[in-house]
């Protein structure tokens, strides 16, 4: 009796899901829906006023500044895949999302995470090359080696992830069909197939270890390079200078990093927790880097806070 129960379970798969906003109080969903809808507002505004700025302004056309634009575009990329069913999920109260648009969604936010990754330690090498020799910085990363950096870095987000909507395809779903937050990952969809995921999870294992993993080790080996560089440097004022230019993007690193550890730990580790502590972490993780890079970049780059400064400044005077 039971083979022909799980014979009869596995002839069914769910081809649709269920996103979740609060859990098990979903009748507050509309509280998070303005705030996040201010959010997402802010994201697009402030990531595309850093590009605008760069492009209008040509003394910003520096290796530094073109990777910026990467990490903008990147943000942008992760708040548009995720942004639709996280408003639909909070402001409209329908969370059902079809089997393929949810593999679709997970696949670029998989795609941007990997890029913003890759983006981050393409500006740890800028920021090296920048602080060891300053005078030759430009023609030693000129356009087209930016160009084949950045062609490089999302050629390696795409191939890390181009397995995966295949991995979840392959899979039945005959258990629950309700995900754990308001848009699709991986491991959250796998979790609700009711057959074998020891390939997906050797995947995801070996891809998190061999990219995310060896990023960071780049990433840290780059600034032991850095303050070795920085420790021969004479003059203090210039020491402080070089490091100066460096906390944007330790603040970018940590912005990127640190949520994507606190949810990795919380869903391992923090299964005791409540509900809304996951959701909370699940919508950091995922809305507030896009968020705050800009804020960073605008407030600690004296060169991009003077161009904004000029733009609605020259707005106000015209207005």
């Amino acid at each position: 009796m039971s083979s022909i129960t799980s014979f009869n379970e596995s002839l069914v798969s769910h081809q649709t899901f269920v996103l979740i906003g609060i859990p098990g109080m979903q009748e507050k969903n509309s509280w998070v829906a303005f705030p996040l809808f201010v959010l997402y507002a802010l994201t697009l505004l402030g990531n595309i006023t850093i590009l605008y700025a760069i492009k209008i302004d040509q003394s910003l056309h520096e290796p530094m500044y073109f990777f910026l634009c990467m990490l903008a575009c990147s943000d942008l990329g992760l708040s548009i895949s995720t942004m639709p069913t996280m408003l639909q999920v909070y402001w409209f109260d329908s969370g059902e999302i079809t089997l393929d648009a949810c593999i679709s969604q997970m696949f670029f936010i998989h795609l941007f995470q990997w890029a913003e990754s890759g983006i981050l330690v393409a500006m740890a090498y800028d920021r090296f090359i920048a602080i060891r020799d300053p005078l030759r910085y430009t023609s030693l990363l000129p356009n087209s080696a930016i160009a084949k950096l950045g062609i490089a870095i999302l050629s390696r987000a795409f191939c890390v992830c181009f397995p995966l909507p295949f991995l979840i395809k392959r899979l039945p779903f005959c258990r629950s069909n309700v995900l754990s937050h308001s848009y699709c990952l991986h491991p959250d969809t796998m979790n609700l197939a009711c057959s074998g995921t020891k390939v997906n999870i050797l995947y995801g294992l070996v891809i998190v270890m061999s990219t995310l993993g060896l990023d960071v080790v780049i990433i840290l080996i780059s600034y032991i390079l850095i303050l070795k560089t920085v420790l021969s440097i004479a003059s203090h004022q210039e020491r402080l200078k070089a490091l100066n230019t460096c906390v944007s993007h330790i603040c970018a690193i940590l912005i990127f990093y640190v949520p994507m550890i606190g949810v990795s730990v919380v869903h391992r580790f923090g299964k005791h927790l409540s509900p809304i502590v996951h959701m909370l972490m699940a919508n950091i993780y995922i809305a507030v880097p896009p968020l705050l890079n800009p804020v960073v970049y605008s407030v600690k780059t004296q060169q991009i806070r003077q161009r904004i400064y000029k733009m609605f400044s020259l707005k106000k005077t015209r207005g």
